[in-house]
């Protein structure tokens, strides 16, 4: 078995340990998902070149998922900003994820969706090197959720697409509602954040959450 299989099953056991339930509560682990964007086959060969495949910089917390070690720039009315994360691998279609901040000071309109729904959503220009293209319908500010396997649904009775609300155990403790619940076999459980929500609860590298209901 190769080191990064052996590393995926590991952080999945302590993972598991850390969800247990303590009287009772549903605890899960929370992290802040940082504004970045996902490139389909042709927007990659567009800003780095014919043939070009993104290079793995290291695993992130959902299987199957890289940081990659190619950045862009993203760009709207009013402003730019620079050495945005790619994340790998390649998407059918280009997806920017970006807070509310990030879209006032670009000056462009990033509705809050569901990853993966970018139907009418924001446009907004990309770039890498001397390269830019106009990316239509891209842009969009995730909604909050969490990521979970089967058997983590099983145990805190919950299922694909239920609504939950979840209290942050911080030292400046928020609930959040309205978060959404996405279960699948790939992935590891965590609670994704984007950086305006993080701030707002004073999010930290070991911040639990609760699951309320």
């Amino acid at each position: 078995m190769d080191q990064s299989k052996i590393k995926e099953i590991i952080n999945n056991v302590l993972k598991e340990m850390n969800s247990e339930d303590e009287d009772g509560k549903k605890i899960i682990p929370v992290e802040a998902s940082a504004k970045h964007t996902h490139l389909c086959k042709e927007d990659v060969e567009e800003l780095f070149g014919k043939g070009y495949k993104l290079t793995p910089k290291r695993e992130l917390s959902q299987p199957g998922q890289f940081l990659s070690e190619e950045r862009i720039n993203i760009m709207g009315p009013k402003g730019i900003i620079k050495n945005v994360a790619v994340l790998g691998p390649e998407r059918s279609e280009t997806q920017v994820e970006i807070s509310k901040t990030d879209a006032i000071s670009l000056g462009i309109n990033a509705p809050l969706r569901d990853s993966g729904d970018t139907d009418k959503s924001g446009d907004i220009f990309i770039s890498a090197g001397k390269n830019i293209k106009e990316v239509k319908e891209a842009a969009i500010i995730a909604r909050r959720h969490i990521h979970m396997r089967p058997e983590d649904a099983k145990r805190f009775e919950l299922k694909d697409k239920d609504i939950v609300s979840v209290r942050i155990l911080s030292n400046r403790p928020v609930i959040f509602e309205d978060v959404l619940v996405r279960v699948n076999e790939n992935y590891s459980l965590n609670m994704h954040l984007d950086f305006d929500e993080a701030n707002a609860c004073n999010l930290s590298k070991d911040t639990k959450g609760e699951i309320l209901a």
